[in-house]
């Protein structure tokens, strides 16, 4: 007998459990502590594997900012294929870690699936990635060094954005600037994403004697959903009141499944009824590449120093990361820990939901700032009307209803154009005017049709004596995603090729052809090569403004090339995309604190056999936020203004619902997670029953 062994009861009496084999848990973790950091707690390891992260999301990111634009002008799919396309990828890279994860804790383990499934494919592989990249991290921290661990999902979660921002600079980029076979070089906008996967593929190798590799626990997903499955039907079955009630109802189990099992189950969806009202945090979150975005289009990008595009407006995001994690670790929450306030993971999570929800409130009130600097939409039984003089001299028009009453009066300069539109009621869904025009001593009378909620442009034009007019529709939405619009009134005698850019070019029919809204990024344009049957010319067309309309009437100069004459149709956006900063700065501040905060707190509180299948749920609260935003704009039929309030609103009553479940919520430290060692249920092989201890004494 061993002298210093305590005097203490023994266990000896066994009752059966189960004849199901209970797959064994064969440690492989050093024996020797692993290597540090610059004499620090932080294992060296996770060094590589941050590395690894940051390439990874390059990578990621960086194909994702320019694969709509693949869609749209390399493979020529509509717009609506290549939004659909592009946010199926993104919804599968975000349901699939449910899949990655069983694989990781079931059958390869971690470290196999980020080397051999992981970085293999994209939209598969991410969902070997993301649930297991972290947990890996983590694995690599003993537990006396929790705060280390803690800081590590700072930095993990810090590299993932700083890969995020520099791609999203630099893929566009490499797409737009270089040239390649006469056009937009998607092979290198794609090409350098897939080296920078290639050498997170060499970096995470590199480390891989040094990694600390928990080694898989079997099915465990398999085991998880047969375990709960088993102990509420137990439990249905055994309903009688004679049975005598147990403390939990996954303790129905206990006939079957072992002890441990029972425990890391109960401990699983402890934290999975956390993740209940989590998604809606995600649903405003993801609206930065979508309704925000949006907004940032009928905004005016021009900073002065810098033209801003829409979407680049996302940047803020990760660049705003990068600044905010130092701040709050370093600086925030040790003064709130200073001033003896207890900031619990669930807390920050909860103040992070609130900053979410401010964001929306300063974006809603940005929207209505914007609605009313925009001009006015055409209602029912209403149209809106310009009249563009390209006579030699004055014109007055006069439009009369059916009754000969007058509904406008103008009196148009020669090549000028009414100040603004004029908005004109029908009597009905369509209507015929009569335009009375008066030029020199010369009166015309001609009638136009029109329909309700339309814009129309009256292009008057005179031929030696004889004076003419035609009526013609503008395009709804004439600008899109921050671009500039314009279209071509030809006055020549012939037709016009009109050359705008390496992809955009456009026919302009002779004698007044009036062409088609075209969409061109917004910037200067000095020289706009054009070609007839026999001359080739050039056009200045100045500065095109982000969010303007413009009409360009080509006409002939006198012993020069043709000109345009340049008017404005839609004034260009005139708030300042900055007023978005203060939202951006809110959410990812929310962000910072909801995101980085529950990385690490899904992590702590995971049973160890279980840890990429909590992070593979908390992925999946992305998707199903990801869900709501489409239910609510598909289905809503709001303003945009009134919808980011219903996205504010709906976020703070869940923040009400998850700080009540959080008030309640015990944490789990970690010597819950394991069972005693002298009550660990053996693993016998063969024909020998699973045995599960009872107390009794030798």
């Amino acid at each position: 007998m061993n002298p210093f062994q305590k005097n203490e009861s023994k266990e000896t009496l066994f009752s059966p459990v189960s004849t199901e084999e209970v797959p064994s848990r064969p440690l492989s973790l050093p024996k020797t502590p692993p290597p540090k950091i610059c004499g620090s707690n932080y294992p060296l390891s996770i060094a590589f594997i941050v590395v690894n992260e940051f390439c990874e999301r390059f990578s990621y990111y960086g194909m994702k900012a320019v694969l709509t634009l693949y869609f749209l002008y390399f493979l020529h799919w509509s717009e609506d294929t290549s939004t659909s396309i592009y946010h199926a990828f993104s919804s599968l890279c975000y349901f699939t870690p449910i899949l990655g994860a069983a694989i990781a804790d079931s059958w390869l383990g971690k470290f196999k699936v980020l080397s051999l499934v992981g970085l293999s494919l994209i939209a598969l592989g991410t969902g070997g990635i993301k649930p297991c990249v972290a947990a890996f991290g983590g694995d690599q921290f003993e537990e006396k060094h929790a705060e280390e661990r803690t800081r590590y999902f700072s930095v993990f979660y810090l590299s993932i954005n700083a890969g995020s921002l520099i791609s999203t600079f630099i893929t566009p980029m490499l797409r737009g600037d270089v040239q390649c076979f006469g056009e937009d070089c998607y092979a290198l906008a794609f090409g350098v994403p897939g080296l920078l996967m290639v050498i997170a593929l060499v970096v995470f190798t590199m480390g891989s004697k040094i990694y600390r590799k928990p080694p898989p626990e079997g099915n465990i997903v398999t085991q998880v959903v047969k375990c709960i499955w088993f102990a509420i039907s137990n439990r249905f079955n055994n309903r009688s009141g004679d049975i005598p009630k147990r403390q939990h109802w996954l303790d129905w189990a206990a006939e079957k499944y072992p002890k441990q099992l029972i425990m890391d189950v109960k401990a699983l969806t402890r934290v999975l009824f956390l993740y209940i009202p989590l998604p809606m945090f995600w649903a405003l979150l993801d609206q930065q590449g979508s309704r925000w975005t949006l907004q940032a289009t009928r905004m005016n990008g021009n900073l002065g120093f810098f033209v801003l595009q829409p979407d680049q407006m996302q940047v803020l995001n990760p660049l705003l990361v990068l600044i905010f994690i130092p701040l709050f670790d370093l600086v925030i929450y040790r003064l709130v820990s200073k001033c003896g306030i207890s900031f619990s993971s669930l807390r920050k999570m909860a103040v992070g939901m609130i900053l979410a929800s401010l964001a929306f409130a300063v974006a809603a009130a940005v929207e209505i700032k914007i609605n009313k600097m925009t001009p006015p939409q055409p209602g029912p039984k209403e149209i809106f009307l310009q009249a563009l003089n390209l006579a030699d001299e004055e014109v007055k028009v006069t439009v009369l209803g059916d009754e000969n009453n007058i509904l406008l009066e103008e009196s148009i300069r020669s090549f000028q154009k009414m100040p603004h539109y004029a908005q004109l009621h029908l009597k009905t869904r369509s209507q015929d005017f009569h335009f009375y025009l008066k030029y020199h001593n010369m009166s015309v009378y001609t009638k136009h049709s029109v329909e309700e909620k339309n814009w129309y442009s009256l292009i008057i034009r005179e031929d030696g004596k004889n004076i003419y007019s035609m009526m013609v529709k503008d395009e709804e939405n004439k600008t899109t995603s921050g671009m500039t619009a314009l279209r071509f009134v030809n006055t020549l005698h012939k037709e016009i090729n009109i050359s705008l850019g390496t992809d955009v070019s456009l026919s302009v029919g002779e004698d007044y052809g009036v062409s088609a809204y075209t969409t061109v990024q917004s910037g200067e344009y000095p020289v706009v090569h054009c070609r007839t049957e026999d001359k080739d010319f050039s056009l200045n067309m100045g500065l095109l403004e982000s969010g303007a309309a413009y009409l360009f009437v080509i006409i002939n100069s006198t012993n020069q090339d043709p000109q345009a004459w340049k008017m404005e149709d839609i004034p260009a956006n005139k708030l300042s995309i900055a007023w978005q900063l203060p939202q951006y700065a809110l959410v990812t501040a929310g962000e910072v604190m909801f995101s980085v905060t529950g990385l690490e707190f899904s992590y702590s509180q995971a049973p160890s056999s279980m840890k990429s299948v909590l992070q593979a749920a908390w992925l999946l609260t992305v998707a199903v936020g990801n869900i709501i935003v489409l239910v609510v704009a598909q289905f809503s039929g709001l303003v945009q203004w009134a919808e980011f309030i219903l996205f504010s609103c709906l976020l703070l009553v869940v923040c009400l619902v998850f700080s009540i479940m959080g008030y309640y919520y015990v944490p789990i430290q970690p010597q819950d997670l394991q069972e005693p060692a002298d009550k660990q249920i053996p693993h016998i092989q063969g024909n020998i029953i699973n045995l599960e201890t009872k107390k009794t004494k030798l």
